[in-house]
């Protein structure tokens, strides 16, 4: 199902508005997100630095588990906010994640200056990882992946 203009500025204007909260002493690096649920429903997140490094969670990943606590499963869009003039686009492990939730996700970069780059998650991540495509291997091999 395509994503219309006024869900994409739905989650543009909340992806902007979350960028706010993010927490980035290290980095300064502040990031939005906005997922869309497939019944419509947004979730936000912002990226949470630590200390310890590796503790830090992306605002992909929080938008994600915000979305999952409140029982959607199923991600049609993404919009990701960033005050960058070429918009970034997620990291190897947020990319991981929308996967395992939207394979067919649509994505939207946003940067400064009104910067927008649209694209999808087949672009970014081709060949995810996932359980279907596990569940997949099973029953083509007739046995348990690993057996």
């Amino acid at each position: 199902m395509t994503v219309t203009t006024a869900e994409w500025e739905r989650l543009a204007a909340a992806a902007w508005a979350v960028r706010s909260h993010a927490y980035a002493p290290a980095s300064g690096f502040q990031v939005g997100a906005a997922v869309l649920a497939a019944d419509g429903r947004a979730f936000v997140g912002c990226n949470v630095e630590n200390a310890s490094y590796g503790l830090t969670i992306c605002a992909e990943r929080a938008a994600v588990c915000a979305a999952v606590a409140a029982g959607a499963r199923d991600l049609r869009a993404v919009a990701i906010a960033t005050a960058l003039a070429v918009p970034a686009t997620p990291c190897g492990a947020c990319r991981q994640v929308l996967a395992e939730f939207g394979p067919d996700l649509e994505v939207l970069l946003l940067g400064d200056h009104g910067a927008r780059q649209l694209t999808t998650l087949a672009v970014l991540l081709p060949a995810p990882f996932t359980f279907a495509r596990l569940r997949g291997a099973q029953t083509a091999a007739g046995t348990d992946v690993g057996s």
